[in-house]
């Protein structure tokens, strides 16, 4: 602990890393205070009551969660960094199919400033989208939320909104650039962390004022978070590491190569768009369930609803999405049959195993066994804070339904009926987010010779100290 707070103190120490580090935290508040400039022409306070009524577990939802609440809001960040989220998976899928994006990706700087350029395009044509459809879907609705309908307010909210999102994508790109790096993820980070005061306030409340919780039920809240804290730092910082050696060659007069290295694949490549993916999909259900044509159809509204939050159906299918998700994300950012080309064009090859195809296949099948195992990770991670809150609704089982519903405790069924605050998608973001924060601002350390935050970091010499 004592030398955390040692490197903690030589943060602020070098000017450098102090002005990017007080950078970082100026245009956090500035988007922050975006949070509190509401949209011109909108019932803000209506439009809020009526979201967390009735809109906080469809879309809209998924949609607040990384604009940091200013959605149920209406600010003027109320899109947030959502669009250029879409737009980055976009391109990343797009790669795949398209020959032009996948020689840009492999060019190295200059690649990668054309992908980034196009970026910003699509996300500003799908801001542009996204605006005009919750301008359309305010001044169509029956809550009056609009005070002066008509052109004039969808070109206002649409400009607004758009414009909002821009201003977003540039200050994420600023914060990458000249702060600490992480510009987007630091956004979206702050929009989630902002709710801890307001949770710890609550878990008070209904523990030592309302009574509403019981002690032992609160302590046991406090230890899953914990535990799930712990269970994300240990899966994230892990990989299977597959040994590579490489071939001694003769270059002019000099030996080359010889040497011994690792190929490292993480256990959750794909970090946290599996479960956005899979989220969104299952999101349709319970959106669908809010028109009232689906509503007045019996057959209709039991098939969407067994799709619904806390049906057995529902975490089925949304472990099976996750774990689809996984396969297929982690197979558009990394290719074994073209990593064994690499390998082999340097001289590498895996000690025991064939360069080539058999090279490839070996790493498929291990990339294939971790992949399974980060995408249980992350639907166990997903589904843990959803039973606390619901429940398993096991009793509604055909044949043993009623044995379920009179033996089995009701906590299991019925959940404890708290708000977990964080959930399985805002939890991860929020760890793996400050890992990497942390993990940038201590290669700044080192790189100044100064000593990281943790045992491992070590420090690197001056070439002074190397003279011999």
């Amino acid at each position: 602990m004592t030398k955390f707070f040692e490197a903690l103190g030589n943060v602020f120490r070098i000017p450098d890393l102090r002005r990017r580090v007080a950078f970082t935290l100026g245009l956090l508040a500035v988007y922050r205070i975006g949070a509190y400039i509401p949209t011109p022409g909108i019932d803000t306070d209506k439009f809020q009551q009526y979201f967390l009524r009735n809109a906080s577990g469809g879309f809209l939802g998924y949609f607040d969660l990384f604009s940091g609440g200013m959605l149920r809001r209406m600010t003027i960040f109320a899109l947030g960094i959502t669009p250029y989220i879409t737009a980055s998976i976009i391109l990343q899928l797009l790669t795949v199919v398209i020959p032009t994006l996948d020689k840009l990706q492999k060019e190295g700087e200059l690649g990668r400033r054309k992908i980034t350029q196009w970026t910003r395009y699509l996300t500003v044509i799908l801001a542009v989208i996204q605006s005009v459809g919750i301008a359309l879907a305010l001044q169509n609705s029956e809550g009056n939320f609009v005070l002066n309908p008509g052109f004039g307010f969808i070109f206002l909210t649409t400009l607004t909104f758009t414009t909002g999102t821009a201003f977003i994508m540039w200050l994420g790109e600023q914060i990458t650039d000249r702060g600490i790096g992480n510009g987007m993820s630091l956004i979206i980070f702050v929009g989630i962390i902002v709710g801890l005061p307001a949770a710890v306030r609550s878990i008070y409340n209904n523990t030592f004022v309302t009574h509403q919780w019981p002690v032992p039920q609160m302590v046991l809240i406090l230890v899953v978070m914990v535990a799930v804290v712990a269970f994300i730092v240990l899966v994230e910082r892990g990989e299977r590491r597959i040994p590579v050696q490489y071939a001694k060659r003769v270059i002019g007069r000099r030996m080359m190569g010889g040497q011994s290295t690792h190929l490292p694949l993480k256990v959750n490549a794909g970090g946290v768009i599996p479960i956005i993916f899979a989220s969104s999909l299952l999101a349709l259900p319970q959106t669908a369930l809010q028109f009232q044509g689906v509503k007045n159809s019996p057959w209709l509204s039991s098939m969407l609803g067994a799709l619904s939050g806390a049906e057995p159906l529902y975490y089925l299918a949304y472990v099976i999405l996750i774990i689809f998700f996984c396969f297929f994300y982690v197979s558009i950012i990394f290719n074994p049959n073209e990593a064994a080309d690499n390998m082999r064009k340097y001289g590498g090859f895996i000690p025991g195993i064939r360069p080539g195809k058999n090279t490839a296949e070996y790493m498929d099948k291990i990339l294939s066994k971790i992949t399974v195992v980060g995408g249980l990770y992350l639907a166990i991670l997903s589904l843990i804070p959803q039973m606390m809150i619901q429940g398993v609704k096991l009793q509604r089982l055909p044949v043993v339904g009623n044995f379920i519903d009179a033996h089995f405790p009701r906590f299991i069924l019925d959940g404890l009926g708290v708000n977990f605050f964080f959930g399985g998608t805002s939890l991860l973001i929020v760890v793996g987010v400050a890992m990497d924060t942390v993990n940038q601002i201590e290669a700044q350390l080192i790189m100044r010779h100064y000593e990281g935050f943790t045992p491992r970091s070590g420090r690197i010499r001056g070439r002074r100290s190397t003279t011999v």
